[in-house]
This record gives C-alpha cells, structure tokens and sequence, in this order.
C-alpha cells in the first residue's frame, strides 16, 4: 500500500528548545537589562571554556561577524581571498561588498572539504586570506592548511559555521588560530540569531569589540558598570553588531547542552547510514580520513539521477508532497546568477564542486526527531525512487542503534 503524506509536515531541521532555555530568556525580559550586558560576559566566558581559545566575542550573527573580521583584517581592493564556492554564499558575498575577489577552490567529492593542495595551488601574490570551511560538521585537514598560510604569510580564518563541537586531531575547533562559529536557528546550538569568533590574537579581538559597536573605545556593557563611561568617544566608524542579552541567554543555556545534542546526531546519523545503505540512488556524504570528531550539523546525500531516475529537484518536490522536509546546503556560490553575471569561473574549473551542487539534498535530522520518524523519512525516499522506475529494493533488516566513540 503507497505511503500517505505525514498528518504534520517533518522540517529539515527544528531547534532543540527546553523549558530552561524558555526560563533563560524570560528572566532576561525581567530583568530589564535586555540588550548587550551580562549575558553576553556570559556567552563568551562559556565559548572560551568549551573551546579553549584565550578570546571569544559574539555578534548578532556569524556573518556580522565575517563582516567585522575582514574588516578588521584590512581586506579590501585588490585583494584576493582563497575559499571553496561549495558553501554559504555570505563569505563571498562580504568579500565582494569589501572590494575584494573570492579565488574560488575545488573540494573534494566525497566529503566537501577543501584540501591543503587545493588551497595551495590557489594562492597568488594578492591572497590576502584563506577561508577553508568545516562543511557539515566535519573539520578539514587543518595542520597542513596552517603550515600554508604560515609560509605565505597570509590571514587564516576557519568558517566554523557548522562546527561547534568539531573536534580535530583531538582538539576543539576553536581552540587554535582565529574561527568563525554560527548560532543561527539550524545550527547545533542556537540564540536565535547569532555567531562568535575566537582568536589567539589579542589585538585583533580589541579591534573586533570596537568595530562591533560603532567604533567606540568600549563596548556597549562594561563588566564593572551597567553602561558605558559617558567620555567614550569613536574611535574609527564601526557595526552595530553586537548581540542583545536575550539571544545570549539562549546561547549560554544551549552550549551546556551541546555533547548530549551532539552525541543524539551522531546515532541518528549512524542509523541513517544504515537503514539507506541499501538504496542505489542516495549516497551519502563521506567522513575524512584523519582523526576527528563529527559534530553531524547536517545530514546529506547525493541524489545519482542515473540510479534514481529522477533529478535533485523532482526528489525533493515528491517528498515535499509525502510532507517531508528537505534543503540544499549548498547551491555553490559561482553558479549564483550575480557570480555568473560578474564573476564567472570557466566550465570544468571546479568538477566536485559543480557535481555536487547539482546532487546534493539535506535530509531532516535534528534531536527531536524519533526512529519513527527517521523510519519514515526512508520509506518515503524509497517510494519516490521506486515511482521514478528505480528497481526495488527490499528494506533492510533493522539492526540496533549502538552508540560509539565518535
């Protein structure tokens, strides 16, 4: 009998939102303290323990925060910035809104993590920076990328985006170098809107607090007063950045949480490799080879039109009918008509990147979700690709879900 549609649609992804993160918030708006205060001083405190970096600041969003660390690292006209167009189109976007060009680099077509040798083959005299992004919660191989920026003498930014909670070569994503972390609602933990950078760099983070909030030689709450010292004057035209203390209660109540939420994607991933190991059509992502730990942001797969009978979108369309949820984490950023229009890179330059583009699907995977859930979602992957003509395949034998070490 065919799969009916879910009585309730099932999202890609839903936030994980518990009464104590709802009481965080609420004793803010009681407070009536509710932009920036103590509970930014908070936030960052906790980024800085649960990374090790000896700073960390937090902006309204991480691409407020790109935004101010560009700036701060005097990218501009002429410049060039070394990244891989298989991600968010903000970083490009903030390249060109400062006057620079993104050198667009390959990725590798299992797990979408730009390599040390990509990177390298890319730089010019004008590279300015490097941006190499930890796609989907996997880290890239970070030592050999940091050894290429060191020789060269060029900026490094990790867009940690997807990787609170990453671990490589047993060492927090954050704890070395300069990092970019995002807190928006899909992401593993949330303050609605939000993102932070940690740095070694004591300088440039006195540089970031002060273009976060216009330039002003302090930042909005001064640990020791409420407020601000009424001679602050501007020091440089700056943002307006800065997070309100209501979305950092949300932020400091999520990050306590964030192994368990962690460890529940990890078995959720691991079941979903399982259960679509049998279906030709979908394939997975792959991991990275060197020693990590996967924070399992998100969980995507290619759809192989050769083998499923239809295309990415269609697939995707017909679950949508079945009420299940998909996204597309991403569309690359040179195949987006403004960067086709203004920016073109020639056919072929980026083989993983493109191939990619055009296959890949995000499938829901959030910590709420149930087995039952999950079950769905598989049986209707397996009634769009059986409708499109792909053969049948019987479902495979459930097995139990054992957590391991990741």
């Amino acid at each position: 009998m065919p799969l009916q549609p879910r009585p309730a649609f099932l999202p890609f992804c839903r936030p994980s939102i518990t009464e104590e993160d709802i009481a965080a918030v609420t004793s803010v708006l009681r407070s009536g303290w509710i932009t920036t205060g103590p509970q930014v001083a908070a936030f960052e405190d906790a980024i800085r323990e649960r990374t090790g970096a000896p700073e960390a600041l937090v902006f309204i969003s991480g691409t407020a925060a790109m935004h101010a660390l560009l700036t701060a690292l005097g990218i501009g006209p002429g410049d060039e910035v070394v990244t891989p167009s298989m991600t968010w189109v903000s970083t490009s976007n903030l390249v060109e809104i400062l006057g620079a060009r993104s050198a667009f680099v390959d990725v590798d077509r299992d797990t979408l993590l730009a390599s040390p040798d990509e990177i390298s083959r890319s730089i010019t005299p004008r590279t300015k920076a490097i941006i190499p992004v930890h796609y989907a919660g996997a880290p890239c191989d970070m030592d050999p990328i940091r050894d290429v920026a060191k020789s060269r003498g060029i900026h490094l930014i990790e867009d940690a985006a997807h990787a609170i909670g990453t671990q490589y070569r047993g060492r927090e994503i954050g704890a070395e170098g300069t990092c970019v972390f995002s807190f928006h609602p899909i992401k593993n933990i949330t303050s609605g809107e939000g993102g932070a950078i940690t740095t070694h760099d004591r300088a440039l983070a006195a540089r970031l607090r002060q273009l976060r909030f216009h330039g002003l030689a302090a930042d909005a709450f001064e640990r020791g007063q409420q407020g601000r010292s009424p001679q602050v004057e501007v020091q440089e035209p700056g943002f307006k950045f800065n997070m309100p203390d209501m979305n950092a209660a949300l932020g400091v109540s999520q990050l306590r949480r964030l192994d368990a939420l962690t460890e529940r994607r990890r078995d959720l991933c691991r079941r979903y490799t399982r259960l679509l190991a049998g279906i030709p059509g979908v394939e997975p992502l792959g991991e990275p080879s060197w020693p990590h730990r996967h924070a399992h942001h998100l969980f995507i797969v290619r759809v192989l039109p050769e083998e499923a009978g239809l295309a990415r979108d269609e697939f995707m369309a017909r679950l949508k009918e079945l009420n299940v949820g998909t996204g597309l984490h991403f569309k690359a950023a040179h195949v987006h008509r403004w960067y086709r229009e203004h920016r073109p890179v020639a056919s072929g330059t980026l083989p993983n990147t493109e191939w990619n583009s055009e296959r890949i699907c995000t499938i829901p995977m959030f910590p709420g979700m149930t087995e039952a859930d999950q079950d769905f979602v598989v049986a209707a992957i397996r009634q769009v690709l059986d409708a499109a003509g792909r053969p049948s395949t019987a479902p495979p034998t459930p097995t139990p879900c054992v957590a391991q070490g990741s």
